[in-house]
């Protein structure tokens, strides 16, 4: 059964256009204003050397495949709301196959949308990166979204549905902020940037990088995605027992 819940949660939240647009708007618009001024200007990035069109659609991706990721937030706290989730624990669907199928679905709709900002990037800007770099680049995104969809589920096991949407904004627009996907982190104080570097979201963005790249020190972005991966596990786990308890 969990299985089977997982093919068709995942299918379910595909299907939603509502939250589809949700997902892709804002990256897309944030690609065509950014690639608009980069895209056909050859201009190089003088820290990874890769070309600025690459860079931000790398940041983009990495941008919207976290939103993707963290509005599993959204889903959860109306399942709350409707008691969905208690309905649940009275079928043969375990707790452990409820939480996996949010954290697939999380992945489902992070993929989409990565491979979307990054198939419109190559057919509107042509960027020189070659296309096993792309997948590189791609699969690097999506397993660090791992974490950003551990978040979101820990958001709406515990917002109230009146406190989720500001909750979830302070959340996604700290994390997009320090991870430098809005703006290069370069233009902040020093002490930003170190600061940046203790959250997932920088480490997202540079994974991305070193997939373009396909060189450089990956053990250290993989080894801080996957703390964040255990702690933010543990704590799910902690407060779904903790909820099944209770009702």
């Amino acid at each position: 059964m969990s299985i089977a819940y997982m093919g068709r949660e995942s299918l379910r939240q595909l299907k939603n256009m509502r939250a589809m647009i949700f997902t892709l708007a804002v990256p897309l618009v944030m690609l065509l204003a950014f690639g608009g001024t980069f895209g056909g200007q050859g201009q190089v990035d003088a820290v990874t050397h890769l070309p600025w069109i690459v860079v931000t659609t790398i940041q983009v991706s990495a941008y919207g495949g976290m939103m993707a990721a963290l509005s599993q937030a959204f889903t959860i706290v109306t399942e709350r709301s409707l008691g969905w989730n208690r309905q649940l624990r009275i079928t043969p669907l375990s707790g452990t196959g409820y939480l996996v199928s949010k954290l697939v679905a999380a992945l489902a709709l992070a993929l989409f949308s990565i491979v979307v900002i990054v198939t419109v990037s190559m057919v509107l800007y042509h960027p020189a990166l070659s296309i096993g770099s792309w997948l590189l680049a791609c699969l690097g995104i999506w397993c660090g979204v791992v974490p950003f969809a551990l978040l979101g589920i820990l958001v709406g096991q515990f917002a109230k549905p009146e406190f989720a949407q500001p909750l979830f904004m302070a959340v996604f627009m700290g994390m997009a902020v320090l991870g430098g996907l809005w703006v290069p982190l370069q233009i902040f104080p020093a002490w930003v940037a170190n600061v940046a570097q203790a959250v997932p979201s920088y480490w997202l963005n540079r994974v991305g990088q070193l997939g373009a790249l396909q060189s450089g020190d990956a053990l250290t972005p993989a080894l801080v995605l996957a703390a964040w991966t255990v702690v933010l596990g543990a704590l799910v786990v902690w407060r779904y027992r903790r909820d099944a308890a209770r009702g």
